[in-house]
């Protein structure tokens, strides 16, 4: 066997440090992304476990506004007032959803504990053993009673499939998540910011029935929370959507 040069041996040494140096950093790096979720997560009442670690990880990473995609649509109306936006229309596609059905006490902690089963299923916890990639928005399907006055404590959270999953969509691990396809549907969509819970998604509903001319048009009982920041951000970008009736 040929003897290792000195010069072959530093570098081999030197790669493995710098090999643990990096591993080093990487689990660092997942310590202060889930102490940070950790403590978001409180705030919320829902506790996030260690095995969220890598999943946060590979999402933080891969959350550039490059990298993500948006779910497609086509606009039919823009429906403004002295300049300000009061509410677009439009009509989304046919299309595969990964949905899971949550029904905790609080809105909030049902949309943070859906949230990270999805981020599971997206972050390699699928048949493809693959990061499946951010589409946005996430959304909710959010219930009220008929005269608009409160929210039912069910609630479902789904993330659109990619455009090149959406024939094939890899099989979840967890057999909580459900691959729905939902028909094309049009919806009146008006945007607002900050926290999601149950009061600030009555308002939203009440403000945009107000607005819109025709409110009967659309299902008085079922309205979609659309997120297009994730629970952990304080001053989230959201959308409230009216559905068209069938």
């Amino acid at each position: 066997l040929a003897e290792e040069s000195p010069d072959s041996a530093y570098h081999s040494h030197g790669s493995s440090l710098e090999e643990e140096a990096a591993e080093r950093m990487d689990d660092e790096e997942q310590e202060r992304l889930l102490s940070y979720w950790q403590s978001v997560g409180r705030g919320h009442q829902v506790d996030v476990p260690r095995d969220m670690a890598e999943p946060i990880q590979q999402l933080t990473r891969n959350n550039n506004p490059q990298e993500r995609q948006s779910i497609p649509f086509t606009l039919i109306q823009r429906k403004e007032k002295l300049g300000d936006l009061l509410y677009e229309k439009r009509q989304y596609g046919k299309a595969k959803w990964a949905c899971i059905k949550m029904k905790e006490k609080q809105y909030e902690q049902s949309i943070c504990l859906g949230f990270m089963k999805l981020m599971r299923y997206i972050c390699e916890q699928n048949s493809s053993g693959l990061y499946l990639g951010i589409t946005v928005p996430i959304v909710t399907i959010v219930h009220t009673n008929e005269a608009q006055s409160a929210m039912t404590q069910a609630v479902t959270v789904a993330y659109y499939l990619p455009e090149v999953l959406q024939d094939q969509p890899p099989h979840p691990f967890d057999s909580d998540i459900i691959i729905e396809e939902w028909p094309a549907t049009i919806v009146y969509s008006r945007s607002f910011r900050g926290i999601t819970n149950e009061d600030s998604i009555m308002r939203e509903i009440n403000l945009l029935a107000a607005i819109l001319e025709s409110p009967e048009l659309c299902l008085r009982d079922t309205f979609i929370i659309a997120g297009y920041t994730n629970p952990a951000a304080a001053n989230r970008h959201n959308e409230i959507w009216f559905l068209q009736r069938p």
